[in-house]
């Protein structure tokens, strides 16, 4: 028996597009929740979902550590479960439902619990911990173990069941940690290190690891949901990182490394001291990480390849400045290409996420986006469409339009879940063919970590672009002449405010 087994719900094989690009990463933030429980002397166990079926996997998992506890702790560093996706909700359903019949207590923490905690609780789970959690998980099971069963009045940041089916019972919210430094690492003792080399080493011939730097975004961009961290933003020792960045390479073997923050290089002074310890300590890895095209200064990228830097995801979101000022996202689209130039003179991949679909977006909008893309020609997309998530002011915009659907199934759902000036077919058809027209500047393997998506192999050169540009055009025609997904006025008060 333990006193506690951490898991999440988010599994690989439940998300079409995730399997096609095989690229796994560990539960970094439930490896932070078991390190901190381990630390203060608990018994710990972990069934990670991300490679094993939780349906098949967790019942047995249950059956031999017998757990007191058990914690449905997400990986709030893994942007896919920021996403709220309902086949990852369905899975922790399903593991509430098998903990609570051995009669073990249920914790559940992540994005999707935090907007949704009454749905969490009324399904089987004990307890919802909100924002960042592992000394609220402590703190809980200290009392639920230690303590038998005291009161946990008095622990803040929770929510928990009222008696006779009142509304559920918030504690006061609890301070972020701001010595990031004095957490231990992340637990990864716990999990199959071997299984996602394999993964690794099958798909892409090489094996990437992941760790952050930091917690948080301080940026405001309105579409973007912050459940977690809100607006906050604090930084780890460079120092600390670049050992860890060494000890990734020297214990576990990684060729590779992700950074999984929100936003990496805020600070250029930070950056500048953490390559002269990545060099001091000599152990720079390529890693990638994500950032915005306004923190790209030649200064910092020139730092950022000192460090080992390979390749900087950079929000775009969008090509025309209309849409980015809608956004609030703070931008001008001029330092995109500023930041595109600065990042390949460092010999530095630069890829861009953008996003369609947005309040008041037209196909002018889109033709900018287009045409940025042509000019600066990034190493590689990330395209999505706009997606209202709860807490963000585009979600307020746009509620009244949402319908039974809101939420995406996967990661390549790509469905437009609000009245937006197209279809759904259209955006998917969008992404297809600006994934093709980018993916075909570059031949396979020039790079040794070439981490695009799988899926774009099968094109048959410049006459299969063609012909898919044409579908995007067709179907762009078909929209703008059907009234039925004719943009509402709405959206251009939207734009205006």
């Amino acid at each position: 028996m333990v006193d506690v087994l951490l898991t999440h719900s988010y599994h690989l094989h439940y998300d079409r597009k995730q399997v096609r690009k095989m690229q796994p990463y560990s539960p970094l933030g439930t490896l932070y929740a078991a390190a901190v429980l381990k630390q203060r002397g608990f018994s710990v166990a972990l069934f990670d979902s991300m490679l094993d079926d939780p349906g098949q996997a967790f019942p047995l998992q249950l059956d031999r550590h017998r757990p007191k506890v058990v914690a449905i702790y997400e990986d709030n560093f893994n942007f896919l479960t920021k996403m709220c996706l309902t086949r990852m909700r369905e899975a922790a359903y399903e593991m509430i439902d098998a903990a609570k019949s051995l009669g073990s207590k249920v914790v559940i923490n992540g994005s999707d619990a935090s907007d949704h905690c009454r749905e969490y609780l009324d399904r089987g789970a004990d307890f919802v911990l909100l924002g960042e959690a592992e000394e609220t998980l402590l703190e809980l099971v200290e009392s639920l173990i230690r303590n038998g069963g005291g009161s946990t009045r008095g622990i803040r940041g929770l929510v928990r069941r009222a008696a006779h089916g009142g509304s559920p019972i918030r504690t006061p919210q609890r301070p972020l940690i701001r010595n990031l430094d004095e957490l231990p690492l992340p637990a990864r003792e716990l999990i199959d290190m071997e299984k996602y080399r394999r993964a690794w080493k099958d798909a892409h011939g090489f094996f990437s690891l992941n760790l952050v730097a930091s917690r948080g975004c301080p940026y405001r961009c309105n579409w973007c949901a912050k459940p977690i961290y809100g607006d906050s933003f604090h930084a780890r020792s460079p120092e600390s990182v670049a050992l860890e960045m060494l000890e990734l390479r020297e214990r576990f073997g990684a060729d590779h490394l992700w950074f999984a923050d929100d936003l990496f290089g805020i600070n250029p002074r930070w950056v500048a001291d953490f390559a002269d310890h990545a060099e001091r300590h000599r152990a720079a890895v390529p890693f990638k990480m994500q950032s915005r095209a306004d923190l790209m200064t030649p200064e910092t990228t020139a730092a950022l390849a000192r460090a080992g830097c390979a390749e900087v995801w950079m929000g775009v979101e969008s090509g025309s400045q209309k849409i980015l000022d809608a956004m609030q996202k703070g931008l001008r689209v001029e330092m995109v290409a500023r930041a595109r130039e600065s990042l390949r003179e460092n010999g530095i991949r630069a890829c861009y996420f953008l996003q369609f679909g947005y309040p008041g977006e037209t196909w002018r909008d889109i033709e900018e986006t287009i045409q940025m893309v042509r000019e600066t020609r990034p190493d590689d997309l990330g395209i999505s469409v706009s997606y209202p998530l709860p807490g963000t002011k585009f979600h307020e915009r746009v509620r009244e339009q949402l319908g039974e659907k809101t939420n995406w199934v996967d990661s390549q759902d790509l469905s437009m879940m609000f009245k937006g000036a197209y279809t759904s077919e259209f955006y998917r058809a969008l992404h297809d063919a600006l994934h093709g027209e980018v993916a075909s500047w570059s031949s396979p393997g020039t790079w040794k970590f070439d981490l695009r998506d799988s899926s774009q192999a099968s094109l048959e050169g410049v006459a299969g672009i063609q012909e898919m540009w044409l579908r995007v055009e067709d179907l762009e025609r078909t929209c703008r002449n059907s009234d039925a997904t004719l943009l509402p006025v709405l959206a251009d008060a939207l734009v205006r405010t």
